[in-house]
């Protein structure tokens, strides 16, 4: 009996074997041909795609990619049928992080004939992808547009005490200020002449980055020095735009990169380029110390730009303390990326304990927040708390009215 049962199953186990022999050979070709193409730079934040084909028969090929770090894409990969019979996959990819992000294989995917087997054959690719900081407004001619309408275009507006550098002298007309005589020359030309002044040009503009652990912080599926450098960049293009020469300094528990300031659109490239450069800091920053060496290192009265962040009092303290120092020489802009995700826990009504306690310990965060932004703008200090999409926006908006009031 148990001989017959052995028979039997060796019987079944045979014919399974030459089964799977049958389908592996039907259903093996060899090396597939893989085609894979990639941008070979992408703005942190935006999305490009990765484009495979695969020369076999689209009929359940996928396919899944190993992602690097600075890369988000699905797991799963579908193909479709092209012209020609292969398998095309055009498949989105977000860029997360700044850096060099390399793909060097995929892991491909089908079924053999009979169903029997699945081959999943590792094929290399090597495709890499700079993701670097977003300078798209920059590129689209927004902030270009923006700045050259508002400092030098037909509707700049100058105020009463806006301007002390001369720009030209021009006849005197109904509704222009009694105050921009110029009465000497008027004199000489026997007729009422006017000055025609401007606001003053050439000043130091430099973007201060804190690049330690708390700007790690994901906000609206970046980091908060992603959305920092982005906001810092703008700025910088619009400074260079308006004849202002722009510098960059980076810290976390010591100063790491100092550009002086330097004129022209090759010092924006400049920055550009050493933002890039900039790595992910899981240290705690050191105010005291980079304040101080800011202060050291820009002697001239600047437009300082600071870029920070603050989780509790004893940072904030300290903070606050190091940044009235700089104020005391330069104009300050100090920027803080607002959560918006904390601004909707102290807003939302609570329905349990839970939600209570949530709603509570949101709106103290927000009031300590606040709080710390009142006392910088007692210290003369310009604060822009924003959300990370409106912070460029704001922050252009604040320069160009510092630079036409002449604060520097």
């Amino acid at each position: 009996m148990g001989g017959g049962l052995r028979d039997a199953a060796l019987v079944v186990w045979v014919a399974l074997g030459v089964l799977l022999g049958l389908d592996f050979f039907l259903s093996w070709r060899g090396r597939v041909p893989v085609e894979a193409g990639a941008p070979t730079e992408l703005f942190v934040g935006e999305t490009g795609h990765l484009s495979l084909r695969v020369y076999r028969s689209a009929y359940g090929l996928g396919a899944r990619v190993p992602w690097p770090r600075g890369l988000d894409g699905p797991s799963d990969i579908e193909f479709e049928t092209a012209e020609d019979g292969s398998g095309i996959a055009n498949v989105p990819m977000r860029a997360v992080r700044r850096g060099v992000c390399t793909i060097s294989h995929i892991w491909l995917r089908w079924p053999s004939r009979l169903q029997l087997l699945e081959f999943t054959p590792k094929m290399k690719v090597d495709l890499s992808v700079g993701v670097v900081p977003n300078i798209r407004p920059v590129q689209s001619g927004e902030i270009t547009t923006h700045v050259q309408s508002t400092l030098y275009g037909v509707k700049e507006n100058r105020l009463v005490g806006e301007g002390s550098e001369f720009h030209q002298l021009r006849e005197f007309v109904q509704g222009m200020d009694i105050r921009s005589i110029d009465w000497k020359r008027s004199a000489r030309y026997q007729t009422l002449m006017a000055k025609d002044m401007q606001s003053e040009r050439n000043h130091h503009v430099i973007i201060a980055l804190d690049n330690g652990h708390l700007m790690r912080e994901e906000i609206g599926g970046l980091p908060k020095i992603d959305h920092a450098v982005n906001a810092g960049l703008a700025v910088a293009w619009a400074a260079a735009i308006g004849g202002d020469q722009v510098g960059l300094y980076a810290f976390d528990a010591r100063p790491r990169i100092f550009t002086p300031p330097e004129p022209g659109r090759l010092a924006f490239a400049r920055l550009r380029s050493r933002t890039a450069e900039l790595e992910y800091m899981s240290v705690e920053s050191n105010h005291t110390l980079a304040m101080a060496e800011l202060n050291a290192r820009t002697p001239r009265r600047s437009l300082i730009v600071v870029f920070s962040d603050f989780v509790d009092t004893t940072t904030a303290e300290l903070l606050v303390e190091n940044v009235s120092v700089l104020a005391k020489r330069h104009v300050i802009i100090f920027v803080a990326l607002r959560d918006p995700d904390l601004v909707a826990m102290a807003n939302a009504a609570p329905d349990t304990l839970d939600d209570v306690a949530t709603l509570v310990s949101a709106g103290q965060m927000q009031n300590e927040r606040q709080l710390v932004m009142e006392k910088l703008n007692r210290l003369g200090v310009t604060v822009i708390d924003s959300d990370p999409k409106a912070v460029t926006a704001k922050l252009i908006s604040t320069y160009l009215d510092i630079k036409a009031r002449e604060l520097i």
